[in-house]
């Protein structure tokens, strides 16, 4: 590619990203671009405090990283929002989504309290004529629905379906028992395969751990970093800009970063290396490193083991046969015979358009700069290969020993919680236990042989089952901090399913799933409310924020974990009795926060008050330690303890083996379903290994859809303040802009800031182009943010709706929808 050939002047990427900060471009690596050190972020300062001002510690929703934040309010009157200095994912500091939570408290459309709707008829020109109504009378019609239905045996077509759930007091201790205790499959279903499940399975599937990483990113390297905006959209954004300006500024040696997209963002940008990629392949380019690795004999010995010989048998094109004696890994010498030995840097440059001599040099920085992490998100896995692609890139990380190591990665512990004010399980009555919903398969057939058996969630099937009435059709549908008819693949289908069903819509705002919706229950915003949050993974030590109400509800709304909870206690039989138990999400708060009297927190957090003063509870370090291939347990004075074989499957590498799996027992064990639903060659089908990914459509371009950095997880798009910002390194001002490669623009007779139709086979969108060769000639980039036909006066008919052309297809083993497969074509509009 021509980008990968010429040197990026500072006033040039200046004026394409506005980042403005940058101390300088420089390159770094041949053909690729960095930018300058950024300066590290100072010691915040806090406002000044009068007497008539409350600070309440709370936690940001814009992302999933779980900010710790301190919001000042004066006279009942919240008007601005620090990060807390004493949080360790803030550290005083917040990113720019940070202050968009006074917006959405005084966002004049949020809804005032609970309606019903009056107009039977549905769809996105229908008023849907809401009228306002108490809550007992809200609340009764919901449970009314769900008894009349468990009375009918036919409680599996009652189902509730969430977003991003936060922890025990809306998910952990009011949702999920509540499918147990009322009997249905289809209580709780995530939105997780439209998000991260790909990364997720690709780990389960070779270290054996159904999660997220946690990363040392202070003390790595080197950063590979496929397909994840490090410096934009990756978790946790607001502490990887401040991990980023010690990394690339004040650390020596500085970090090392190379990473891999399919367009110029400002990861890419500020970057030693830039390596622009075919959409899907970046399997194709881990395989190849992993190659170099293992014909430059640049593998951790001490990690992976050795040849028995101590000679290199690895040779490009030749099977080995000699002993390999493997310590932490398995089936390393069978991988390079069935896959590896072929896949060499050029083979990978035919695949990802990336030049060999890159390859070749990423390879070897990669395994000589340790501790070095390869790190991956949706970019790698939205594809249909993409837990293949995962499970390649996460390899990279066991050849090079980086598996629980200073400067590696690792995982989340949880808190210290103390127990719940009830246990389910003594609530249970015989249709709980024995009923026929035991015998339904969830709507979404996750797990399910004629679904998908490997899948964590599968929300982006259900609207297709349902409609076709496999395995069944659904009655009420309940959702919470999730808006499907927006945000899924096909997103269409939803319409069509809802119009169907009885909708119950939570949310605060007027989003499409509302105009559907049959009632409304809203919830109070972040800023109104009680809730606990576990961390995402960050440093792997435990960590868990709480939110506190800055000021009571504006209006007539309460907090979802209330909602479910009152609805519980209406329920027949002894579900009611642990619903009433519970009492309210203020009580979960403070059972839970007995658990940090026996393990108080390193900022002194010991009982729900100090949790509620300090805002968090946290207990360092991390309890493991691999060190040059042995792996230690902290004994309160350091890493000290020797961890046994045993001990290492038990609590870290949790595969059958107890080993980092390049082949995978775990796949094994569905292995006739594998090869009858994939069609996989049965000699390499659990190693990861290339597949070509299944585009769809028939267009001649590659559309992808990422995030920008002040998209806020559908929060943001009734903020003027966001809107205004969402685009800067292309310029978007008030909608975003789909950016296209000078060569496209010209072959197809429109020029930057022209209207362009962009058609896929599901219909067609109108968007405003920006040419630009910071994006691939086989590409359009627009990312996903507008096109809404509801949620509020400014987000409603603004920009382009990129959901409704993305085919709904999924990766046959994680289930993950894959966003990024498309394939569209365009022409001037």
């Amino acid at each position: 590619m021509e980008i990968l050939k010429k040197l990026i002047s500072r006033r040039r990427f200046l004026q394409v990203s506005g980042a403005g900060t940058a101390a300088g471009a420089a390159v770094a690596g041949s053909g690729g671009f960095g930018i300058g050190q950024l300066s590290t972020l100072k010691e915040a300062q806090a406002a000044t405090v009068d007497s008539n001002t409350v600070v309440n510690k709370s936690i940001c929703a814009q992302c999933p990283a779980r900010c710790g934040i301190d919001v000042y309010t004066t006279n009942g009157k919240v008007h601005a929002i620090y990060g807390n200095a004493g949080h360790p994912i803030a550290n005083g500091k917040g990113c720019p989504k940070m202050h968009l939570g006074t917006y959405i408290l005084y966002d004049p459309d949020r809804f005032k309290g609970p309606m019903k709707r009056t107009n039977p008829k549905k769809g996105r020109d229908e008023d849907p004529k809401f009228m306002p109504i108490s809550w007992d009378e809200a609340l009764e019609t919901v449970a009314d629905r769900m008894n009349a239905l468990r009375d009918k045996g036919e409680s599996h077509r009652f189902g509730l379906f969430f977003g991003r759930g936060w922890g025990a007091t809306d998910v952990g201790v009011t949702l999920a028992p509540m499918a147990k205790l009322y009997g249905s499959p289809n209580i709780g279903i995530g939105h997780s395969s439209m998000c991260s499940d790909g990364s997720v399975l690709a780990k389960q599937m070779t270290d054996g751990n159904a999660s997220y990483s946690s990363y040392d990113y202070r003390n790595a390297n080197y950063l590979l970093i496929f397909g994840a905006n490090f410096l934009e959209s990756f978790r946790p954004y607001n502490n990887n800009l401040q991990v980023w300006g010690y990394i690339r500024g004040e650390k020596a040696p500085k970090t090392h970063v190379t990473a891999v997209d399919v367009h110029m963002n400002q990861t890419l940008s500020a970057s030693d290396r830039a390596l622009i990629i075919k959409p899907g392949t970046d399997g194709a380019l881990a395989l190849a490193i992993a190659h170099v690795i293992l014909t430059e004999g640049l593998w951790d010995r001490n990690f992976v083991g050795n040849f028995a010989d101590g000679q290199n048998h690895f040779k490009a094109g030749e099977p080995v046969d000699a002993p390999f004696d493997e310590k932490w890994t398995l089936g390393l010498a069978e991988w390079w015979n069935v896959e590896l030995k072929d896949r060499t840097p050029k083979w990978a440059e035919g695949v990802t358009t990336i030049p060999a001599d890159l390859i070749l040099k990423t390879a070897r920085e990669f395994a000589t700069t340790r501790p070095a992490i390869a790190l991956f998100e949706r970019g790698a896995h939205n594809h249909s290969n993409g837990v293949l692609n995962g499970m390649a890139i996460h390899s990279l990380n066991a050849l090079v020993g980086s598996l629980f190591a200073e400067g590696g990665l690792a995982y989340q512990m949880g808190p210290a919680y103390g127990p719940a004010p009830a246990n389910p399980d003594d609530h249970l009555d015989d249709y709980a236990k024995n009923g026929p919903h035991k015998a339904m398969p969830r709507i979404d057939l996750k797990g399910h042989e004629d679904g998908y058996m490997f899948a964590k969630n599968m929300l982006q099937e259900v609207p297709k089952n349902h409609l076709a009435g496999k395995p069944y059709k659904m009655d009420t549908v309940m959702f919470y901090m999730t808006n499907p008819i927006f945000s899924s693949p096909d997103a269409t289908a939803w319409e069509k399913m809802l119009a169907e069903v009885f909708v119950i819509d939570t949310s605060p705002f007027p989003g499409e799933t509302a105009m559907m919706a049959d009632l409304i229950l809203p919830d109070s915003t972040y800023l109104e409310r009680w809730q606990d949050a576990p961390t995402y993974p960050f440093q792997g030590w435990p960590l868990a924020q709480i939110r506190t109400p800055a000021i009571k509800p504006l209006y007539d709304t309460q907090t979802f974990g209330n909602t479910l909870i009152e609805i519980g206690k209406r329920l027949k039989g002894p579900a009611s009795e642990y619903y009433a138990k519970l009492e309210n999400v203020e009580n979960i708060l403070r059972h839970l926060a007995k658990g940090f009297e026996a393990t108080p927190g390193d900022n002194g957090v010991n009982s729900f008050e100090s949790w509620v003063e300090k805002g968090v509870w946290y207990k360092k370090p991390y309890h493991w330690r691999q060190v040059r291939g042995e792996f230690f347990e902290w004994d309160g004075q350091g890493w000290n303890k020797p961890m046994s074989a045993e001990d290492v499957k038990k609590k870290l590498l949790k595969t059958d083996s107890g080993k980092f799996e390049f082949k995978s027992s775990y796949l094994d064990s569905k292995r006739d379903w594998v090869l009858a639903k994939t069609g996989r060659d049965p000699a390499k089908f659990n190693f990861p290994h290339w597949e070509e990914p299944k585009y769809t459509g028939t267009g001649d371009l590659h559309f992808v859809t990422p995030k920008n950095a002040l998209h806020a997880e559908g929060r943001s798009a009734n903020i003027p303040n966001a809107i205004a910002l969402m685009q800067p390194a292309a310029g978007g001002r008030r909608q975003v802009y789909a950016e296209v490669h000078p060569s496209v623009a010209k072959a197809k007779g429109f020029k930057d800031g022209d209207r362009i139709r962009i058609k896929s086979t599901l219909g067609e969108v109108i968007a405003i182009a920006r040419v630009t060769e910071l994006t691939r000639p086989d590409t359009i980039v627009l990312p996903f943010e507008h096109g809404h036909w509801a949620h509020g006066r400014w987000a409603k008919e603004r920009g382009t709706h990129v959901d409704s052309i993305i085919d709904n297809q999924s990766d046959r083993i994680s289930g993950m929808a894959n966003y990024y497969t498309g394939k569209v074509s365009v022409e001037k509009a």
